[in-house]
This record gives structure tokens, sequence and C-alpha cells, in this order.
């Protein structure tokens, strides 16, 4: 079992979490779950039984595992989870503007001909680098 991932994402004024697990070789599944406030608002599941037999199983698991987690906030940000969360009434308090995102100082000296991601991809990495 490889220890997961957990990545707060502040996303149009409120914090959702992202949570991704590996449950192990008895029952080689991945998992990630969106959370907001305690409540799940989405999950998903991979099995990675084919990988189980391959020598270098846990790097690709891993990779599986980051893929996976990417994916969820790419989701989100796409706004494809908060149309439930958006349409409830807001509390009456003012609004709060987004949080700007952080870009890493590292990221910033990089030739671009070494830069093969997108900007979101970028900032994914650095937003679970950061909590891990």
């Amino acid at each position: 079992m490889l220890v997961g991932y957990n990545t707060n994402v502040p996303y149009k004024g409120t914090i959702y979490h992202v949570q991704t697990e590996d449950n192990g070789m008895k029952n080689p599944l991945i998992v990630t779950l969106l959370y907001q406030k305690g409540t799940i608002l989405a999950s998903k599941k991979v099995n990675y039984g084919h990988l189980t037999s391959s020598p270098d199983h846990k790097e690709k698991i891993r990779e599986l595992m980051k893929e996976q987690h990417k994916n969820m906030i790419k989701e989100l940000i796409a706004g494809k989870h908060t149309t439930v969360v958006e349409a409830a009434p807001a509390p009456k308090s003012e609004p709060r503007s987004p949080e700007p995102a952080e870009i890493s100082p590292e990221g910033q000296n990089e030739s671009k001909s070494r830069i093969a991601k997108s900007l979101d991809d970028i900032l994914l990495d650095y937003i679970i680098k950061r909590n891990e």
C-alpha cells in the first residue's frame, strides 16, 4: 500500500479537499474522493490488478495515483462537481474572490524547451508537492 495524496483546493471562495488512496495489493484499487465540508461530492475508483505482477509496479501505481488525483482537481476547477454546491443559497456575508494561484519560483527559471506540460499540469503538480 502506497501513501496517498491529500490536497486542499480553494475554488470560488470555497475550500474543497481531494484525497487519493491506494487500497493495497490485496484489493488493488486507487480511490479518489472530492469533499466539501465533509460531504463527498465525487468519487473515482480505478483497478490496477493488471500491474501487480510488474517488477516496477510501485512506480506505475504511484503515477496512476498522481494522474487520478490531478484529474479530479482539473474536473473541480472546470466546474464539473460544483453545480450542486453553487446552486445552494449563499450565506449572507460579503462575497470572497478566489485566492490567486501560487507559482513556484523554481518553475520560473526552467527553459521553454523543457516545459512539456500545460500550465494547469504545472500548477497541479505544485499544489500536490506543496501538500506532501
